[in-house]
């Protein structure tokens, strides 16, 4: 049965997510007054670079800019797992789970810095220095905002199965709940990558970063785990923040209002600003998110006692 969750959990965020690829593509080009791609397009594209030859920079390191693709997707695909099947089933296959999920989502970040500095690139290894920095500046306000959930619960747990049964700390949840949801919806920005985050691939300035020398399969991983980001990462803040997903009655259409409220947000936020600095990205999640989330903490406390 673990297999057959395993693998359903990996078939339903490569669809969902290759799915919320074609509708950023194309809410993008209706933006820009261009004509999107067809609906099978992001599907294509993957099939097709599986099919290419695969080159290797005479300057890489073969086993890091090789495996770092692989690595990054295998986080992906265990992430999805366990919140998958927290959805499905109810219950966590062990405590700590939601512990775990954090670090599997950062495993994808620290796969592009291998890789970008693997590849012996300098637009690669610039861009996976900027990914390096991003994390530092993202990552903290993330559990900040994750900890206002958990102090708020009456059994503080890090369980999934918990959070989901208890509702989450949804928008419902008073000032706490919205302060917490905004902070980790700009952290989600950051971690997909995306305007006005997307430093570490920056098209107009180094040439797509980290995933400049990769092409073939190694460059159809990368994108399939970045689609696949775009699943998780949204699924990971309802299961924290909006009580997880059930498909009794009207679990599903809930769920999929939930998602597409949260993938808006973020098309809109990634098509209505321009790429921020380095240091600006710092100083925002430092000087902003990072209180603010501390702010959600301490009305979440408040809230339980």
């Amino acid at each position: 049965m673990i297999v057959l969750y395993f693998l359903l959990s990996v078939v339903l965020t490569v669809i969902l997510g290759l799915i919320a690829s074609w509708i950023d593509r194309n809410v993008t080009a209706r933006v820009q007054w261009r004509v999107g791609p067809p609906f099978l397009q992001p599907f294509y594209d993957v099939i097709k670079l599986f099919g290419r030859e695969t080159l290797v920079p005479e300057t890489a390191k073969l086993t890091g800019f090789l495996l770092a693709p692989m690595l990054g997707l295998a986080g992906t695909m265990v992430a999805s797992f366990i919140l998958w099947y927290v959805a499905i089933t109810g219950e966590s296959g062990f405590g700590g789970d939601l512990v775990v999920v954090i670090y599997l989502l950062v495993i994808p970040s620290l796969a592009l810095i291998i890789g970008g500095a693997a590849s012996g690139s300098p637009h690669s290894v610039t861009g996976a220095s900027r990914e390096m920095k991003l994390m530092l500046g993202y990552e903290l306000a993330l559990l900040l905002a994750v900890t206002s959930v958990l102090v708020r619960q009456p059994q503080a747990t890090f369980t999934l199965s918990d959070l989901h049964q208890a509702g989450g700390l949804s928008l419902a949840g008073g000032v706490s709940g919205v302060l917490a949801f905004i902070v980790a919806l700009f952290c989600t920005q950051a971690k997909l990558g995306y305007v006005p985050f997307d430093l570490a691939e920056a098209d107009t300035e180094i040439m797509s970063g980290p995933y400049v020398e990769y092409s073939g399969p190694p460059l159809a991983i990368l994108k399939l785990t970045k689609a696949m980001l775009l699943a998780t990462v949204p699924l990971f803040v309802i299961t924290v923040f909006f009580g997880g997903v059930t498909f009794k009655g009207l679990g599903v259409l809930w769920f999929v209002l939930k998602y597409v409220l949260i993938l808006v947000l973020v098309v809109l936020t990634k098509n209505t600003n321009p790429r921020v600095r380095v240091d600006q990205a710092m100083n925002f999640f430092w000087k902003w998110m990072s209180p603010l989330a501390i702010v959600a903490i301490i009305l979440s406390y408040l809230g339980r006692a």
